[in-house]
């Protein structure tokens, strides 16, 4: 049930962040869901390969390749769908700053508790 909640909960933030920040647009919540499906996976595949290869990096910019990486993430599950768009780099990094903001709120607010 809790996972069902994440899932649900990541794809509202993910259509509220594709609102508020201009240059992504989402073409319905179906859309957002599953691009917010695709960034977790993508995040947890690709992602991981990356960063344990950049880890010493990582350590010096105090975790900035990480977030790098995850805008990284978006742009390519951008190229992946077409009812997801972002314009560019600085679009996907301020949607990975508001979407992370906005499931921290909901977190919150639905109580859902990170272990």
């Amino acid at each position: 049930m809790k996972l069902i909640l994440e899932i649900l909960l990541m794809g509202f933030a993910m259509m509220v962040g594709a609102y508020l920040v201009p240059g992504v647009s989402v073409d319905g919540y179906m859309s957002a869901l599953i691009a917010a499906l695709l960034i977790a996976l993508a995040n947890a595949t690709i992602g991981l390969v990356l960063r344990v290869f950049t880890f010493p990096l990582n350590v010096l910019t105090l975790g900035l390749i990480s977030f790098i990486i995850t805008v990284l993430m978006i742009l390519l599950v951008d190229s992946w769908m077409k009812g997801f768009n972002t314009s560019g780099f600085l679009a996907a990094a301020i949607l990975a700053i508001a979407v992370s903001l906005i499931k921290m709120i909901l977190d919150s607010i639905f109580g859902v508790e990170k272990k």
